[in-house]
């Protein structure tokens, strides 16, 4: 097998193992915990954030008086054009490895090539299962007894915390720690 083979086989298999970390990626649970202070009432920062997530197409599924607790839930729909572009990219992908085992075992003929009818829909159909989903974002009252300032802990996905603290922020006077603007590596 020449050099060129041989550098052609790893960059092929190394872009198999960037969709392979992709789709996985796609469908990884991404649920924080955060506390949130706000200066305002709880019962004007509550009604605020009920009709934020109602918005958004959270409904309410229930909650618990005795700890506080408000739950959403909502149905996180995959991206159909992400789908098609991911299925392009894995049939191509697929297709290009059967392209350098023929280079390498020509005796197989044009055989490898049809990887690229496995790879490609695999891909796509992998992405569109995995990363349609139904989330929960818990809403869960911490202060007692103080009816001038609120003491939340929210437990949601990540970006829809990122959402909330940039849409609401000011308007509520939301304070938290910060963490979630910064990135995790």
């Amino acid at each position: 097998m020449s050099y060129s083979l041989n550098s052609t086989l790893l960059l092929t298999i190394l872009l198999a193992i960037g969709l392979f970390f992709f789709l996985r990626a796609s469908s990884k649970d991404r649920t924080t915990i955060v506390e949130i202070s706000s200066s305002q009432q709880p019962i004007k920062v509550l009604n605020s954030l009920c009709e934020w997530l109602n918005l958004r197409g959270w409904k309410q599924t229930g909650g618990d008086f005795e700890q506080r607790i408000l739950i959403f839930k909502g149905q996180v729909v995959s991206s159909k054009f992400l789908a098609i572009f991911l299925g392009f990219l894995g049939g191509f992908g697929s297709c290009a490895l059967g392209l350098v085992i023929i280079q390498i075992y020509p005796e197989l003929g044009w055989w490898p090539i049809l990887l690229g009818l496995i790879g490609g829909p695999m891909s796509g159909i992998v992405y569109f299962k995995k990363s349609a989903r139904e989330e929960k974002f818990e809403l869960r009252l911490i202060n007692e007894n103080d009816i001038d300032s609120t003491v939340m802990r929210l437990r949601a996905h990540r970006d829809e915390l990122i959402s909330l603290e940039n849409e609401l922020g000011e308007k509520l006077q939301l304070k938290s720690d910060g963490s979630l603007f910064k990135t995790p590596i």
